[in-house]
């Protein structure tokens, strides 16, 4: 069986290059009182980014106009939709329908992947 060497990623912020296997939660690392986003796909047609949230960290309630599909990938989080509380651990993934209110509230540190999309205003 071949097996395919891990590739260095850009460090300079852009997009992971196509076509080269990584390790989903070594895009980013975690820096202390922050959350970091590196962008893995834009596209007009929607977005996959990978977040980082330090510990007591967490992301502003929004209101997205598009379907947003989030996963946990190291960590956990408390993931609040319309009002809603729903702990979720590594492995675990939700999907948040398109005009709900949603909010990460802290809970320790984790990463996330956030896959956004833009099908149209439903």
């Amino acid at each position: 069986m071949d097996t395919k060497k891990l590739e260095a990623l850009p460090t300079d912020g852009s997009t992971v290059d196509k076509n080269a296997a990584h390790v989903i939660v070594e895009l980013l690392e975690y820096e202390h009182d922050s959350v970091v986003k590196r962008s893995i796909l834009k596209k007009a047609t929607g977005s996959i980014d990978a977040v980082s949230v330090a510990e007591g960290e967490g992301l502003e309630s929004k209101v997205s106009p598009f379907d947003t599909y989030i996963q946990i990938i190291e960590g956990s989080a408390l993931i609040e939709v319309n009002g809603k509380e729903t702990e979720m651990k590594t492995g675990d993934g939700m999907l948040i329908p398109a005009h709900s209110s949603s909010q990460t509230k802290p809970n320790g540190r984790f990463k996330m992947l956030i896959t956004v999309v833009k099908s149209g205003y439903e």
